[in-house]
């Protein structure tokens, strides 16, 4: 999360932008992601120089050349705001006829698929001397610390008073982790969020498969599968689609298939092509019949997008394709024939394999819904056995509109890399190791042995049940509450002794009188 100094640092720049006349918050924000990816470019042609200087060679391509000097930030950040802001604003035909801007534009396969996600990217800094001001605050900022664009992001985006209107809700980092961690995304697997925004899944997605699996990256069928099929992504938000364009990019995918549009419209006709889907689809968002796809409504004839996101991505996945979605607490119980439908397909005719039941704060302070996420393999021949619930009570943060982090960033951290380590640490302020570690051995080993027990947090119920309860996922339909027998005294004991205190109070003041003469 951001505190401190550097809250303050993006408040100032903020505030830069807003008094220097750029008054829509979504464009503050675009704005300033341009110069931060503009920053980053500098930093890792840097870096490229470095390895030049100090092996002699390099294996990454440089991204620019010398005649393109006078556009990497390094060089600009230095000049006159006058003279900076000319090479934002008319191309110099001495560098390829391009604006510092305009440069950006073409980073990717010389320009390719990431030229057109940025086709619509406009500058819009007004004057010299607002640029000058926001450019040297963002040359200051700690941008080469782990997690801190993302936490960028997510500070900015809570500045947007508008933020959750359409149920468009952003996904907190350390859940997106947990998803991606219980998921496990395999070699060959073709990811999709069709629910794009910043591209926090198939970021956090990248991340998982560096980190854990980097020996895949000596094989070039692997690196060619991750460069250009394996990161998916659908995004009605022009605006969105460049953020999660240019922060795919900034984390060395560089060729991702992205789709500008609505995932659910008529145009929309993709089947059975990805192996994992990862979302938080909109929740409160509703459309005409005739602007869905058809084959959405043949599984569920619905206008809610929170339901039509669920049918698209069984639709959308291959046999055998597993997905982790978000859903609002109305998917699990909603009594409409829709809301069964859905849920007896997944119960039916997929396999699902679990319920997270997630507290109301974790979206806060965008909303206070309740949610939970849904596990689920599509078979379109059932297999649906015993069906997991974990009762989520925390997530490592309070559950204000704060949300100050509980644990200390380490035992947030060790919670997915070693969840069996810090259970102690973390008991009671965040969940995540448990439920790593239940999934885990519910997922591989298929054991039921430890979870019968249904007054407890992690619990499973048989298919029979779920069935005799009308398909109902809701974790209170079945948790069970245990009550301990509380021994009252009899009415005429507690009088008797009520009788007794009176007694010795009156004694007590007499007492007092007499001593006071």
């Amino acid at each position: 999360m951001i505190t401190g100094e550097l809250k303050s640092q993006i408040d100032k720049i903020w505030n830069d932008f807003w008094t220097g006349g750029i008054s829509n918050p979504l464009t503050v924000i675009e704005q300033f992601t341009y110069l931060i990816f503009l920053k980053q470019l500098d930093n890792k042609q840097i870096l490229i120089e470095k390895e030049k200087n100090q092996l002699g060679s390099s294996l990454k391509e440089d991204i620019y050349t010398e005649n393109q000097k006078e556009l990497r930030w390094s060089h600009f950040k230095d000049k006159d705001p006058e003279t900076m802001f000319l090479l934002f604003t008319r191309p110099q035909v001495h560098i390829d006829n391009l604006t510092a801007f305009d440069f950006m534009k073409t980073i990717g396969a010389d320009g390719g698929k990431f030229s057109e996600y940025m086709k619509g990217a406009t500058f819009m800094v007004p004057t010299p001397k607002v640029l000058d001001k926001v450019v040297q605050q963002i040359d200051k900022l700690p941008l080469d610390k782990k997690d801190t664009k993302g936490d960028l992001y997510e500070y900015m985006l809570s500045k947007i008073a508008e933020a959750g209107t359409n149920g468009q809700f952003r996904t907190p980092r350390h859940i997106i982790r947990m998803m991606v961690e219980l998921m496990e995304p395999q070699k060959d697997d073709v990811i999709c969020d069709p629910s794009l925004g910043t591209a926090g899944f198939l970021v956090a997605a990248s991340e998982y498969i560096r980190e854990t699996q980097n020996n895949w990256f000596l094989e070039k069928d692997f690196r060619e599968h991750f460069n250009k099929k394996m990161f998916n992504g659908i995004e009605i938000d022009p605006s969105m689609m460049r953020i999660a364009a240019m922060n795919l990019q900034l984390h060395g995918i560089e060729t991702p298939n992205l789709i500008g549009g609505s995932a659910l419209a008529e145009s929309n006709s993709i089947t059975g092509k990805y192996s994992l889907v990862l979302a938080n689809p909109p929740f409160k968002g509703a459309l005409d019949y005739d602007e869905v796809e058809k084959s959405l409504l043949q599984i569920t004839k619905t206008k809610k997008t929170e339901l039509l996101f669920l049918s698209l991505i069984l639709r959308n996945l291959k046999l055998g394709g597993r997905a982790a979605v978000i859903v609002p607490d109305g998917v699990l119980f909603g009594s409409s024939g829709a809301h069964k439908s859905i849920r007896k397909e997944l119960v039916e005719n997929q396999q699902l394999q679990g319920v997270i039941s997630m507290p109301s704060g974790v979206f806060k302070p965008y909303a206070g819904v309740s949610t939970a996420i849904l596990l689920f393999t599509k078979t379109n021949s059932g297999g649906t056995e015993n069906v997991w619930f974990y009762d989520m009570k925390a997530d490592g943060y309070s559950l204000d509109d704060k949300r100050n982090l509980l644990i200390s960033e380490d035992a947030l951290e060790q919670s997915f890399t070693e969840p069996e380590n810090i259970l102690m640490e973390t008991a009671g302020k965040c969940d995540i190791p448990n439920i790593l570690l239940d999934w885990s051995t519910i997922s591989q080993q298929q054991s039921t042995d430890n979870y019968t027990d249904r007054t407890q947090q992690s619990f499973l119920v048989s298919k029979a049940d779920i069935i005799a309860n009308d398909y109902d996922l809701s974790i209170n339909r079945y948790k069970e509450t245990v009550y301990e027998e509380v021994q009252y005294e009899k009415p005429s004991t507690l009088i008797a002794d009520i009788k007794t205190i009176d007694a010795k109070r009156q004694n007590a003041i007499a007492e007092l009188e007499k001593l006071l003469g």
